[in-house]
């Protein structure tokens, strides 16, 4: 689910925050979470309370959730740099990934996780009805949900991560938290009914599971590269990769069962191997850059030729493991326009995937101040720096920077 939300964020953060509403909605559904609503909503929301109490006692309930899944989100913001450092090693990543699948399989039926019943009803009366113990009730609520939280919540802590940003990891689980909330909200509010569990619920599974395989792909493409190779630049990939999709789907990727005649569950067996790799293969799509520069890879080299040239240089630090970077390439060095501009720099990049391994990079980043990733730095031909970015940026703001490089001075005055 990693690479769904840096497909989102390829299309903006707003995306990315649709996603884990969405994403959050959908664990609602699950039978971790779902048969829990009608019981917690009766505790704070029973007979001769309000709806306009009830509402916001499911509010507070709602923010108890979201400030502990926002405080997950800050830490593992926070941590990022270790943890995209250990990506690129095939230590972790294979067991990461193995991790996924085997969450993927209790998703498809494989094993049950769940907390005992006994134990979710007694967590679910924990705090009590005033507004204090509801919040208190909704900060515990996530264990309720953890057997089926962990597979989305994995994959968009593995984004967050790789963000390195506190307040956007706070921003984002929070959010995924309000999409859990909204049947809450949904019952206390509106006096919505619920409709009745059934194999509906073991699709949202399957959703999940499909996500979580494709994770695992995404992950292992750290290690193994060929898989890289499944993408493209064309409509006709797009074509194929979504005809696998449906495909998959229409051979029961989704609706049809591991439960069931072994002929049947051969079927769904393809049906998701199928609807995997086709999402697999958009993702490598969107996260590919439409337009490839010629960056040079050595500092001292790159600096010798700008003096030469008197040409001002762009430096890009970035990591096989890093998302945003990803997103600066896709949605910024390969738009067009920068792209002309881009013409009169040197281009450098500076691949930090493994800097544990090489202390010349940490040389390279203390001369040019980089703590975090992405980090793109503005460099005069005499080796001033003229701008930074350490975030995202837009194409328009790269362009202001570029402007400012090419009338930094090509020579220093005696």
């Amino acid at each position: 689910m990693t690479d769904k939300f840096a497909e989102a964020a390829g299309h903006g953060m707003g995306s990315a925050f649709v996603f884990a509403l969405t994403a959050g909605l959908l664990t609602a559904l699950t039978p971790c979470v779902y048969p829990m609503i009608p019981i917690t909503i009766s505790i704070f929301g029973g007979r001769g309370v309000s709806r306009r109490r009830s509402f916001g006692l499911a509010t507070l309930y709602v923010a108890g959730i979201a400030t502990m899944f926002g405080t997950l989100g800050t830490v593992f913001a926070m941590l990022g740099k270790a943890f995209g450092t250990y990506l690129a090693s095939a230590w972790v990543v294979i067991p990461l990934a193995i991790f996924f699948l085997a969450m993927a399989a209790s998703m498809f039926g494989a094993f049950e996780l769940a907390l005992p019943s006994a134990l979710q009803q007694r967590l679910a009366r924990v705090g009590g009805r005033g507004a204090g113990g509801v919040f208190l009730m909704g900060l515990v609520g996530g264990l309720i949900a953890a057997p089926c939280t962990g597979p989305p919540l994995a994959g968009i802590l593995a984004f967050v991560a790789t963000t390195r940003n506190a307040v956007g990891g706070f921003l984002l689980l929070a959010t995924y938290a309000v999409g859990i909330g909204v049947p809450f909200w949904a019952i206390a509010g509106f006096s919505m009914q619920m409709p009745r569990s059934g194999p509906w619920m073991e699709a949202v599974k399957s959703v999940f599971g499909i996500a979580l395989v494709v994770a695992a792909l995404y992950y292992l493409k750290n290690v193994l590269p060929q898989l890289g190779h499944l993408t493209g630049h064309s409509a006709a990939f797009i074509g194929f990769a979504a005809g696998m999709i449906m495909l998959g789907l229409a051979l029961g990727a989704v609706h049809l069962t591991f439960h069931d005649a072994v002929a049947l569950r051969l079927r769904k067996g393809v049906g998701v191997a199928l609807a995997s790799l086709g999402l697999f293969g958009l993702t490598n799509y969107v996260l590919t850059p439409k337009r490839e520069l010629a960056w040079m890879r050595g500092e001292a080299e790159a600096l010798h030729a700008a003096r030469e040239q008197k040409r001002p240089v762009v430096i890009d630090f970035m990591a096989d493991w890093c998302l945003p970077c990803k997103e600066m390439d896709v949605q910024v060095f390969a738009n067009p326009e920068v792209g002309d501009q881009l013409r009169e720099f040197t281009l450098l990049r500076v691949d930090l995937t493994r800097e544990d391994e090489d202390t010349s990079l940490g040389v390279v980043k203390a001369k040019y101040g980089v703590n975090t990733l992405p980090a793109v730095r503005i460099v005069s031909s005499t080796g001033q720096i003229v701008r930074r970015f350490d975030t995202v940026i837009d194409v328009p703001t790269f362009l202001g920077g570029l402007a400012e490089g090419l009338r930094a001075p090509a020579s220093v005055a005696n």
